[in-house]
C-alpha cells in the first residue's frame, strides 16, 4: 500500500496570520512539519494558496503545489493538489501545517488502521491529561463507539458528566483529544470533497463533521505522545518551550 503526505498551507488564519512561515528554534513552522511527514512517508508536498509559502518550502528543498484561493477546508485543498499531482498513492495523509511535532510513531499508528480493508478514513486521539485541556474548545473531543470509530466531534467538552464535580470529571471518562492529522483512501477523498458543507460542520468549524453526517465512518487510532499545535502566537511561544524538550 502507497501513502504520501499532503500538507495543506495558508496565509491567512484569523487567529494567527501568516503562522506557517512563524519561526520556531530558528525554522518556519512549515519547515518542521514537512520534515517529519517526509521523514516517515518518504513523499510529501505543501499544498498551499499563498506564493510566499510556496517559496520558502522550495528554498529549504521541499515540495509543494499551488492550489486556489477559495478552499473551504484543509481536505478540499488536499484534493486539488492530489489531483494536480495525479498521485498513484492508495492513502493520502493529511497533516496540518501547524502540527510540527507529528512524530514517527503517530504517523504509523495512522498507517496501519488501513490495514483493514473496510477503514475509509483514520485519525488520531489522544488521551487528556487536564481538565483545563478538556475545557479548551480550541482542542476538539472525540467521542468513539466501542469498535474505535468517531460518533462526533465537538469543540464543546462531551459527554457531559452528569452528578460529579467538574474538576473530577478526568477521574470518571477518558475524555480523547483529537490530534489534527487525517488519512484518507483515494477515492474517499474524492468523494467527500464533493459534499457541500454540512450544518454541524458549520456550526463547529470541523470538517470532519461533514463526512460524519453524510454517513462516512472514521476510525480512531489512539496514541499517548503530546503534540503541540499552533493555532494563535500563544501556542508559538508555547511550541518554543517545547521544542527544548522535542530535540533533546
Amino acid at each position: 500500500m502507497k501513502f504520501i503526505g499532503i500538507i495543506p498551507a495558508r496565509y491567512a488564519s484569523t487567529r494567527f496570520p501568516g503562522k506557517p512561515l512563524a519561526m520556531l528554534g530558528g525554522k518556519p513552522v512549515i519547515q518542521r512539519v514537512y520534515e517529519q511527514v517526509i521523514s516517515v512517508l518518504g513523499e510529501a508536498y505543501v499544498a498551499t494558496d499563498d506564493e510566499r509559502i510556496f517559496n520558502v518550502v522550495e528554498s529549504f528543498g521541499g515540495k509543494a503545489v499551488m492550489t486556489r484561493t477559495d478552499h473551504q477546508s484543509g481536505t478540499d485543498r488536499i484534493e486539488e493538489a492530489v489531483s494536480k499531482l495525479q498521485t498513484d498513492a492508495d492513502v493520502i495523509i493529511n497533516v496540518q501545517g501547524d502540527e510540527p511535532f507529528i512524530q514517527k510513531a503517530q504517523l504509523e499508528t495512522l498507517k496501519h488502521l488501513f490495514d483493514d480493508p473496510l477503514v475509509q478514513i483514520g485519525t488520531l486521539g489522544k488521551p487528556f491529561e487536564s481538565i483545563e485541556g478538556v475545557d479548551n474548545p480550541n482542542s476538539p473531543k472525540i467521542v468513539c463507539d466501542i469498535n474505535g470509530y468517531a460518533m462526533y466531534f465537538s469543540r464543546s467538552v462531551i459527554p457531559y458528566i452528569r452528578n460529579k464535580e467538574h474538576d473530577d470529571w478526568l477521574k470518571h471518562f477518558p475524555f480523547l483529544k483529537h490530534i489534527g492529522l487525517y488519512a484518507y483512501r483515494r477515492e474517499v477523498l474524492a468523494e467527500i470533497t464533493q459534499l457541500p458543507q454540512s450544518p454541524l460542520e458549520l456550526a463547529e468549524s470541523l470538517e470532519q463533521l461533514r463526512w460524519l453526517q453524510n454517513g462516512y465512518r472514521i476510525k480512531v487510532g489512539v496514541t499517548n505522545i503530546e503534540t503541540v499545535g499552533i493555532d494563535t502566537p500563544e501556542d508559538l511561544q508555547r511550541a518554543e518551550k517545547f521544542l527544548k524538550g522535542f530535540e533533546n
